[in-house]
């Protein structure tokens, strides 16, 4: 769901272009190249975006799907090149999976994320559907902690909310962040409960906006050129959701499809199970600060009234 046009954000300065068929490694910095596995889609933009970071001895981050096209030409690719580490942001198909394809071509270790782990909340089932439940991870990075090669690091910063094992990875030599789904230029990022946490996302926008860094990778599409605005825009954007939604609680909307009928206005009908999740992540985020109420935890099905 691209939300950018009622947000003002098209006004902010990103890179809207998108060098790179899929299969072609493109170099977009000194440090960094970039090659676009061929997953284009409403969720994925024109595919995910899986970087290779230094030269000679490098790091990968998210392989992306377990396509055998896109591991080998990223292996074709980097022929002469050694892969030290691979690392991945989150569990989401479309991140993870080709981690263990290039892993069995190359040796090289798995890092980063944590295995998915389906969440103790309820008031929505589980997604299982878009998540990696096999990923294994051969070392779980943690706030702070770093891979090192000899001229480039690459520093975890944990960004949970668009998934709770979310993380993000800066390259301090370019002042530049591997931002995954938690930031990304072409579209807002989905928060899907019980996985997703609106609270653990509005706090993770929070923590980017007083680092200084200079632009973002992110999981899909192109850089971010302008993070700090761009990252004040999207908390904007939620605060306005989350103040639209209490208005149609006032008017009398009292369930999630009438909410988001409102709410969205001319919404394709294909996107609209995704908006009810949406919802339902600002309800609960709501309701957990007392600002509305409902008759046991908030979930999709339920009753809301203002508090």
């Amino acid at each position: 769901m691209d939300e950018r046009s009622d947000m003002g954000i098209d006004e902010l300065a990103f890179d809207r272009s998108f060098a790179g068929a899929p299969g072609e490694l493109v170099r977009v910095s000194p440090l960094v190249r970039r090659m676009t596995a061929g997953n284009p889609g409403p969720m994925t933009f024109t595919g995910t975006c899986t970087y290779v970071v230094g030269a000679g001895k490098v790091a990968i981050i998210d392989p992306g799907p377990d396509r055998k096209e896109h591991i080998d030409a990223l292996l074709e690719s980097l022929r002469g090149e050694t892969i030290a580490a691979i690392l991945v942001t989150h569990t989401h198909k479309d991140h993870s999976p080709g981690a263990r394809a290039l892993k069995a071509a190359t040796g090289a270790p798995i890092i980063g994320c944590a295995p998915y782990a389906p969440p103790a909340k309820t008031g929505a089932a589980p997604l299982e559907g878009p998540h990696d439940k096999a990923h294994a991870p051969d070392l779980i990075l943690r706030e702070g902690d770093a891979f090192e090669a000899r001229n480039f690091a690459l520093v975890c910063v944990e960004t949970p909310g668009h998934t709770a094992n979310h993380l993000a990875f800066y390259l301090p030599q370019e002042q530049a962040l591997f931002s995954g789904d938690h930031v990304m230029a072409w579209s807002t990022s989905l928060v899907t409960p019980p996985d997703g946490a609106m609270r653990d996302y509005m706090a993770s926008l929070e923590k980017l906006r007083r680092r200084d860094d200079r632009i973002y990778w992110p999981g899909h599409g192109g850089p971010v050129l302008e993070p700090q605005r761009y990252v004040r825009a999207l908390a904007n954007h939620r605060r306005l959701r989350e103040r639209a939604i209490l208005s149609r609680l006032a008017a009398g909307d009292a369930t999630i499809e009438t909410i988001v009928a409102h709410v969205y206005e001319g919404l394709s009908p294909g996107l609209r199970a995704a908006a009810g999740l949406s919802v339902l992540a600002h309800l609960q985020d709501l309701a957990e600060r007392g600002l509305l109420a409902t008759d046991g935890l908030a979930a999709l099905d339920g009753h809301y009234r203002p508090a």
